[in-house]
């Protein structure tokens, strides 16, 4: 293994410089010379008709912020598979040769790891560092620590203009069929109800816990000043287990159809149920705020922050756990450990797990959902019940990835 190649895929997130330069510093340690292929698996198609590469030497690599989220080496969504020619692997693999690569490292989600497992299939040296905000696979992936804080302090920062307006505040984010930034997010700003894809919602049941709620902010305030907060993941289900789709937007690459319009539904659930409810004008009554034709029910607005949960700078962890599991891709290439996903750094132990596996999606627990349940946030059904198992823990446990 004298020459690698970098590639980040899929979405955007908080931490892929990390990996990048992880991967580009332990090149150099090891001897390594380590390129970045521009721009994902259409670079790697269009390989062959580069006349040269960037190499990640040790001015190249000062020269960007691991801090910034987003990718130095950039991104496209490309299914190999897919791609109209049949001589396609033989073209990827003359660019791999016209430039010396013996192995790859590709940071991605699990539609580019699924690109990894075909790659790897026609006997291409992959590792894969795991990436995608959605935190859907099966081990810790760089992008969702991030996510996580952007959303909760988005989310912190709507609840000044819903207690000004006495609004009802419904964020739409991210996350596709897995809630895990959703909840997550939603928890760590304290919202008060968070309706996940996991979860098939109830909009009764989230109405009454909304009513309930604001009502007890509103008239216990001396200014009858109150707000609701919901986090909405896009992958939100009606209880028949429909999604909101845009059928208009067709499919991607990898046939996913756009999710779109999750928060603007749960506004408009809402409103249905505040025009029917006759307690709703004696309570804006109650307190002074009912003006009849123009102020008859609590406002119901939606916030869709978007890309802006998945830009600006990367936190902490995720710089760390980037830069670590771009280190670790390369040490697998270099002892001829392929086709796998890191799964975690400890100490001098590199965990990694066939990526087949890791890409296989993994779900918000419901057992923790019942925790929060238990604390007064609603996710759209009755409250699960607290079944505790306790476990001591021998030893000193691994720490978490």
């Amino acid at each position: 293994m004298k020459t690698i190649g970098i590639i980040t895929s899929g979405g955007d997130c908080g931490g892929l410089n990390g990996v990048v330069k992880g991967a580009g510093f332990m090149s150099i340690a090891q001897g390594i010379k380590c390129y970045i292929i521009p721009n994902g698996y259409a670079g790697l198609y269009n390989l062959i008709d580069f006349d040269k590469l960037t190499e990640l030497t040790e001015s190249r690599l000062d020269a960007f912020d691991a801090n910034f989220a987003g990718s130095e080496a950039g991104h496209s969504r490309v299914k190999i598979k897919k791609i109209d020619d049949d001589k396609k692997y033989e073209r990827i693999k003359a660019g791999l040769k016209k430039f010396n690569i013996d192995g790859l490292v590709i940071s991605g989600g699990d539609d580019s790891g699924s690109v990894m497992v075909d790659l790897s299939g026609q006997g291409i040296k992959c590792v894969h560092a795991p990436k995608t905000m959605d935190l859907d696979l099966q081990t810790y992936s760089v992008g969702g620590d991030s996510t996580i804080n952007r959303i909760a302090q988005f989310a912190e920062d709507l609840k000044t203009t819903g207690v000004t307006h006495n609004r009802v505040i419904v964020m739409e984010v991210f996350g596709r069929n897995a809630g895990h930034t959703a909840f997550r997010g939603g928890i760590a700003a304290d919202t008060d109800a968070i309706l996940i894809p996991e979860v098939p919602t109830d909009f009764n049941i989230v109405y009454e816990h909304c009513k309930k709620v604001l009502m007890r902010r509103i008239e216990g305030s001396d200014v009858y000043a109150g707000t609701y907060i919901i986090v909405v993941a896009e992958g939100l289900r009606n209880l028949d287990g429909s999604e909101i789709v845009d059928e208009s937007a067709g499919i991607d690459a990898f046939g996913h159809k756009k999710l779109a319009g999750a928060g603007k539904y749960t506004c408009d659930q809402l409103t249905a149920r505040f025009k029917k409810d006759p307690e709703i004008k004696e309570f804006m009554k109650r307190t002074k705020t009912y003006v009849p034709g123009i102020n008859e029910i609590p406002e119901i607005r939606s916030a869709v922050p978007g890309h802006l949960v998945r830009c600006g700078r990367s936190s902490a962890y995720d710089v760390n756990f980037g830069k670590e599991a771009g280190a670790a891709a390369v040490l697998l290439l270099v002892n001829d450990i392929t086709g796998v996903t890191v799964a975690g750094i400890n100490g001098n132990k590199i965990r990694y797990m066939a990526t087949a596996e890791a890409i296989k999606q993994r779900h918000v627990d419901l057992n923790q959902v019942a925790y929060f349940e238990n604390m007064g946030v609603c996710f759209g059904r009755k409250p699960g019940s607290v079944k505790p198992e306790f476990s001591k823990v021998e030893g000193i446990p691994e720490r978490y990835m």
